[in-house]
């Protein structure tokens, strides 16, 4: 016998039980996105290797070391997308949505790194994520503070994730900061691990996010960027800081906050939680006004946020806030008989047609009642509906009531709808909408 195949290592499956509770993570996100007026962009999985070599920075632990990379048969370098601000900016230097407009765009889908697989983080991860262009002031930064919070709203996680801040200032101060920050740290080069020493040759602020206790006790007597910002970033967070103070969002102004790409500026922001173990971030953004004049297009201001979906659902299975039904139908039609096999068939998708949102599910593979109901039962259905041959010839139907209290009685065809819509308590105007 040949060897059983397995998925690839760190990419898994979304299997039946599981992917309910993410249809409800997206059908929420979906929601409140809407609700703000952002619209939808969806970008191929592949793109060129150059892309996320000019967005991300070639000195990082992502392009050397994550991405899945490869020639196709033409000779092309292709990557598999390891996030999605570098296509989302792409596709709109390409496509002309970009200079001298305003987008508010999203996107959700899967991203791949070749990382270590643990929970919550795999090799193919999926992420939703939010951009806008075109806005220049805090109030932008802002909307994408308080979208963020009002899904934590609707996950029900609002007691367990906490925002903290912080502004990178423009890259003129940023450079003049960052020499004044590899002073201090060549001062204590002994208490540095490697991954620090690295980092101070490429890319120095990313010290400030060691988690290694040695070097977080070096970095909490470094310089602070916050004292070195130009005018303009200044008055743009102090700013940002009043209204959200205005607004009641609490937050925590982190120094030490500074994202993992290059491309960031001005604002950052991430909201983390410890109800998945050490400090975790679940949902991390902030401005990137330079990458789309980098990666060929106009100047054009930028502010977004992204969030990986897997530690998302994670957080909300650790913390038990949605319940979610099993069942994989609201109704079941059974056939007594092969005589009424297409007559409970019309039945059917006369309900399908009539209730868009209601699941009708078809008995199929024969077997008698006692079967028939079991299964019924097995999939969490709440009513059954029977055609038996009386009910095929007086053109009737039997309904069965299988959770919680009442009894199986007969109706005519004719008012099925009015007693469906009546038993799951569907809405008045919807279904007069159906009949119509």
């Amino acid at each position: 016998m040949s060897k059983q195949l397995q998925a690839v290592r760190g990419m898994n499956d979304g299997l039946p039980d599981q992917t309910k509770l993410w249809q409800w993570v997206e059908n929420k996100i979906r929601t409140v996105v809407a609700n703000y007026g952002y619209q939808e962009i969806r970008t191929p999985i592949v793109e060129s290797t150059d892309l996320f070599k000019r967005s991300i920075g070639e000195v990082t632990d992502i392009v050397e070391k994550e991405m899945y990379t490869f020639d196709d048969r033409n000779g092309d370098s292709l990557t598999l997308r390891p996030e999605g601000t570098a296509s989302c900016v792409r596709a709109g230097n390409q496509h002309g949505l970009l200079y001298n407009q305003q987008q508010r765009l999203w996107y959700m889908g899967p991203m791949f790194r070749h990382e270590r697989p643990q929970k919550g983080r795999y090799r193919q991860f999926h992420q939703f994520g939010v951009e806008t262009y075109g806005l220049d002031g805090p109030d932008i930064d802002l909307e994408l503070i308080l979208m963020s919070a009002r899904l934590w709203r609707e996950f029900g996680l609002s007691d367990c994730v906490r925002l903290e801040i912080n502004s990178l200032g423009s890259a003129q101060a940023r450079s003049a900061y960052r020499e004044k920050l590899v002073r201090y740290l060549d001062n204590h080069r002994d208490s540095l691990d490697e991954d620090s020493l690295r980092r101070m040759q490429t890319n120095p602020l990313r010290v400030l996010d060691s988690k290694n206790p040695q070097v977080q006790a070096v970095v909490a007597n470094a310089p602070q960027l916050l004292d070195h910002l130009d005018v303009e970033s200044k008055q743009h967070f102090d700013t940002l800081c009043e209204r959200l103070t205005q607004l009641g969002i609490e937050f925590e102004v982190n120094p030490r906050l500074v994202r993992g790409l290059d491309y960031y500026n001005r604002t950052v922001f991430e909201w983390v939680t410890e109800s998945l173990g050490a400090q975790g971030t679940v949902l991390a953004g902030g401005r990137y006004d330079g990458l789309v004049e980098q990666l060929g297009g106009k100047a054009t201001p930028a502010v977004g946020f992204a969030m990986g979906l897997e530690r998302l659902v994670l957080l909300i299975e650790t913390r038990q806030t949605v319940t979610v039904s099993d069942a994989a139908a609201d109704v079941y039609v059974i056939a007594m008989s092969e005589d009424c096999a297409v007559y409970a068939t019309q039945v059917a998708e006369q309900l399908r047609e009539s209730f868009t949102a209601l699941r009708v599910q078809m008995h199929c593979g024969g077997g008698n009642m006692k079967k028939q109901m079991k299964r019924a039962d097995k999939i969490g259905a709440q009513l059954a509906i029977i055609v038996g041959e009386q009910e095929r010839q007086e053109q009737q139907v039997s309904v069965k009531p299988l959770r919680g209290e009442g009894a199986q009685h007969t109706l005519e065809h004719a008012l099925l709808n009015a007693h469906v819509a009546q038993f799951f308590d569907l809405d008045d105007s919807g279904f007069a909408a159906a009949q119509a």
